[in-house]
């Protein structure tokens, strides 16, 4: 039967953007651009937190998480939307889709959970110098970023196994790509409890994350304010701002988008668009904005790129 749950073959089919004619090419030369940019951008990141001695720090172990979260987000959904819109098929099978829905998922509870951690070790640096080697010990760290991941996990794994108790009877994702929203729509049964869960677990990643930002945030301000060291103010706005700039990106798109799918006059494209930018906006700033408000990353990359341009000029040179 078409309508078999657990039918494997079983294809559904994307709602696709509206090109214009000419337009498909552009679009996808822009979008393998973005992507590359993306990818090029969280590895140096990665690569610079892994190979130097100096980035061997609390502070960057976390940090560590946030490019591979990144990575994640942005594979699991352009690279599928810019094939479709170049080959035309729109079409995926029902497992691949659920994967992608559930990457997806797993990477947009990962930017609070590790923004939130982030906050929190920065709050330790800040306020309690001189006891942040005894808190951020290698252990602690270990802890916060299992944490961090295993929330987000059980978070969205109980989000998903909902979907196994209901049967399919449609065909059509009424979007780009697949999100436990436009997978709920596929069902013909009473979608109360997913609806449910799905709210309560958004309210618990938020509730969770912002919580701890907030307490973060007005322990560093007060701590910026009663001190007249302007060494611990600096190292206060250069860390926080970046986190806060990636927030409230983040904040304003998602809560467009988890609104759009409870109202049904909202722009389908427009819809799709401000879905997407979710998974394409924090992969492009967090590398550069933390590149740049990070002096230690900053001074790193310079480092670095000095070095290669030593290197290259002398071999130049000698041949």
């Amino acid at each position: 039967m078409e309508n078999e749950s657990f039918g494997f073959s079983y294809e559904l089919t994307l709602d696709p953007f509206v090109i214009p004619p000419g337009g498909k090419y552009p679009i996808f030369f822009l979008g393998l651009t973005v992507y590359f940019f993306s990818i090029f951008c969280n590895l140096t990141l990665l690569t610079l937190i892994i190979l130097r001695r100096n980035l061997h720090k609390p502070m960057y172990f976390i940090l560590f998480s946030l490019p591979v979260n990144d990575l994640i987000g942005i594979t699991a959904m352009l690279p599928k939307v810019l094939s479709d819109i170049v080959t035309e098929t729109n079409k995926v099978y029902y497992p691949l889709c659920v994967l992608q829905a559930f990457l997806l998922h797993m990477y947009g509870g990962g930017i609070l959970f590790i923004l939130a951690a982030m906050s929190f070790d920065r709050y330790a640096a800040i306020c309690m110098p001189l006891r942040y080697s005894s808190i951020m010990t290698p252990r602690v760290i270990i802890c916060i970023v299992s944490l961090v991941w295993g929330l987000d996990f059980v978070l969205i794994v109980s989000l998903f196994s909902l979907q196994t108790r209901l049967p399919r009877c449609r065909s059509v994702i009424m979007n780009v790509f697949c999100d436990n929203p436009s997978l709920l729509k596929l069902t013909c049964g009473n979608t109360t409890v997913n609806n449910v869960i799905g709210l309560f677990n958004t309210a618990v990643m938020q509730a969770v994350s912002l919580s701890v930002l907030a307490f973060s945030y007005v322990k560093i301000l007060i701590t910026c304010v009663v001190s007249r060291r302007s060494e611990a103010k600096t190292k206060a706005v250069n860390t926080c701002v970046s986190q806060l700039v990636i927030l409230v990106i983040f904040e304003i798109v998602g809560t467009f988008t988890i609104l759009s799918h409870r109202f049904k006059n909202v722009s389908a494209d427009l819809q799709k668009i401000m879905g997407m930018l979710i998974f394409i906006v924090p992969p492009l700033l967090n590398p550069i904005v933390y590149g740049l408000y990070t002096s230690e990353i900053r001074n790193t990359l310079l480092t670095v790129v000095k070095k290669s341009r030593v290197s290259v000029s002398i071999f130049t040179e000698g041949s």
